[in-house]
Order: structure tokens, then sequence, then C-alpha cells
């Protein structure tokens, strides 16, 4: 049996969203998926441990069933993974922003979390300058892709920086600095680096919005078991965002890259589905991500996230369900976590979740007959995964096929 995991990032959601008090996915143009939720077992999984910060990082790691409280070490170190660059136990990775001030001080805000969804092409030479100019035995600069890059402190993680708590810059758009250049200022040679950053940014990124670096989720390289001795199955990972690729890479799976993957709402859709059939001709578990729900959600956008979880029904699930139909393939679609408009960041809530398999009535499965997916209809049924790193165990023993370690 094959098996699919299908996430929509940040898809979850609260009332209000749209008019009539509906959420996104309620208002969402989604046959597929309800009709899949009809058939199927639906219920809500809870990805993020409690006291966790509910990043895609956390919750990425739960769906794909390691245990965030035992593997979690940062965002950056899932990132440097994803780069595949050779680190030392010791080192402190941070996941870098290239970001929009007000100004560079207490009393400055976020504007821009992205630099305006600064491109690859434009933040990569940005990027090499840093290294150039500033880069050291110390401090490497290492560009990513779009706004998100990385800086690894050689030795860092034995210092106090390691334990500098700074916001994500998509938790605080629009709000002050003030808490977190407090922090900043406790490292004098990390509060050095951004003013140098700064300085460097002023002169060479005219054509942009990037005005500042923001380094945030710093660790220890990360070591995760390996995914076919855990699950007994080969697994890939197709995303085109660096943290579901670091952790894919990280657990010893494929890593697929897809040219035209964005991370938005335009990205390549034809060519991820295209990536999953052809890798379950030989493999038998494909997780493929879409990031554009959540990007829609942190800009706030309500039509935008409407019609991304719309395509990604359209683009994603109709076709894949076409192509494999009559074949021994389950699928299970959710969120990795809640990105509220109101909210514009990322919230712990229980993601809904929904499992089908064309023989779904001859396995242990019991068939919802909910009318829709949505975020209160998964609720309504009772279904609770407590702990969202036993998602995919527990959808292996509904199907008959427990994990073969």
């Amino acid at each position: 049996m094959k098996l699919l995991f299908l996430i929509a990032d940040g898809m979850g959601g609260w009332a209000d969203e749209m008019p009539g008090g509906r959420t996104c996915l309620e208002a969402a143009t989604t046959p597929h998926m309800d009709n899949l939720a009809t058939n199927g077992i639906v219920g809500v999984c809870q990805t993020v441990p409690e006291g966790m910060p509910p990043g895609s990082d956390v919750a990425n790691m739960s769906l794909l069933g390691f245990n965030p409280a035992k593997h979690h070490t940062g965002r950056g170190p899932i990132e440097a993974a994803a780069q595949g660059l050779v680190l030392d136990p010791d080192d402190l990775v941070w996941r870098m922003n290239l970001v929009s001030v007000s100004e560079l001080s207490p009393s400055g805000n976020m504007l821009d979390y992205s630099s305006g969804h600064i491109t690859t092409e434009a933040s990569e030479p940005l990027m090499r300058d840093l290294q150039e100019r500033l880069g050291d035995e110390t401090f490497q600069f290492h560009p990513g892709v779009q706004y998100r890059h990385l800086l690894v402190h050689k030795g860092g993680a034995r210092e106090d920086e390691a334990g500098l708590k700074i916001n994500p810059p998509h938790d605080i758009t629009g709000k002050p600095l003030h808490a977190d250049m407090r922090e900043f200022s406790r490292c004098a040679r990390m509060w050095d680096l951004l003013f140098l950053a700064q300085e460097r940014l002023a002169e060479t990124a005219t054509h942009t919005k990037a005005n500042s670096i923001w380094p945030w989720g710093q660790g220890r390289p990360l070591i995760l078991p390996n995914f076919k001795q855990a699950t007994g199955r080969t697994g890939a990972v197709i995303s085109a965002v660096d943290l579901v690729r670091g952790l894919g890479r990280a657990a010893g799976m494929e890593v697929i890259e897809v040219p035209g993957a964005t991370g938005l709402i335009d990205t390549n859709y034809q060519g991820k589905v295209d990536a999953a059939l052809k890798f379950l001709e030989h493999g038998d578990f494909a997780f493929v991500h879409l990031e554009g729900p959540d990007e829609c959600g942190h800009a706030g956008n309500a039509a935008e996230k409407t019609e991304a979880i719309s395509r990604f029904d359209a683009r994603i699930v109709a076709p894949l369900l076409a192509a494999l139909e009559g074949q021994d393939v389950a699928f299970v679609i959710t969120c990795d976590h809640f990105t509220p408009i109101i909210e514009k960041t990322h919230t712990p809530d229980a993601v809904p979740f929904l499992l089908w398999h064309p023989g779904c009535k001859a396995t242990n499965c019991e068939p919802s007959g909910l009318t829709a997916f949505t975020e209160a209809q998964a609720r309504s049924t009772g279904l609770v995964i407590e702990a969202g790193h036993e998602l995919l165990a527990w959808t292996l023993r509904q199907l008959g096929r427990p994990q073969e370690p």
C-alpha cells in the first residue's frame, strides 16, 4: 500500500475570516476534500505539543512521525539540514530573514518579515555580499530561498547567545521591536552584527525592501531517526520550503526538488503532482507540502487564502485522486497548524485531518458521513489525536498496516 500525506500549510483558521462567519476553509471550493471527508475518517490532531511554539518546523516534524519535544532543536538547524551544511555539534544555527523594519531600534516596528517577498535572484547577491564583508571564522552567512536564509555561529551553542528569545518576524509584523532588541543587546557580538549588516544592506539592497537581517530560531544541529528504519517505508518530501526539505533530509528521506515551486499561491502545482506520482512508482510514502495558504494567512489576505485552499483541492488533491484511482493508495489530508487571518501568524489549535482509502469500508475505517471537510465538522466527530507525532502510526494501524521498524 502507498500512502500520501497532503499538507496545506496554515489552512486552518477561525470563524469570521470570510462573510457569513466562515473560515477560509469553509468558504473555499473543495469538492474533492469534502467527498473524501464523507467517505473517510475525520478528526482533529494536536500537532504542536503543549508549551512549544506553533511553528511549521514543530508541526511538520510531528506530521512526519517524530516527537518535537524529543528531537526539535530550532528552526535554523532544520533548514541547515535542507542545505546539507556540514556542522560541528556545538555550532549554533540561526534561521535568518531579510526583513523590512521602520528602524533598527527599540522604538522601531517590523514592517515586513519577507522584504516584500524578495526573490531568490535578488536576495542571493545580498547574502553573498554579507558573507564576503562580514563573514569570518565566527559568523557565516548562507543564502537560502527568497527571504529565508541561515546564519551559523561556529561554537555558538556554548555561548549565552544560544538562550536569546527572539520572536519569529512573521509573529511581530506591524508590531514594536522593543522586546527583541532588548534580547539582542544581551549579546554584544550579535548586536554589532545586526548594525553592520544594516549598513551593508543600505548600500547593496537599494532595489529591494530589505533593510535588515533578523536572526531567530537558533539551535544545535538536528539529528532525526531514519524514516525507513522507523516506519519500514521508503519516503519522500516534496516542498518549496527548506524546513520541510530539511526534515526529510535529516530523516534520510528522498528530497524532491520541483522547478517553479515558489512557496506562494502561484506555485507549480502540476510539478508537485508529477513528482509525487513518479516517486510512488517505487516509493511508499509521499509527503506533499503546499505553503500558499500560510503565506496568505500571514499577509492577512482572506480572499487569497481561500483561493489558495481551493487551488490545493483542484490542483493537488483532484489530479492525484484521478491518477491513482483503483490503486492501493491511502490519503491523509491536513494542515500543520492554523494561520488565522485576524492573527496573521500561527496558533496551536488542533488541526482537522481526514484519512481515506478506496477500500475504507473493508478496513478499520468508519466513514464519517460528514458533508464537508472543515474545522468545525472535524471537531464534531469527537476523534482527537492528542499527540501529533502519533498520527502517522495511527493511520497505518487504521489501514491494517502497522509500522514495521
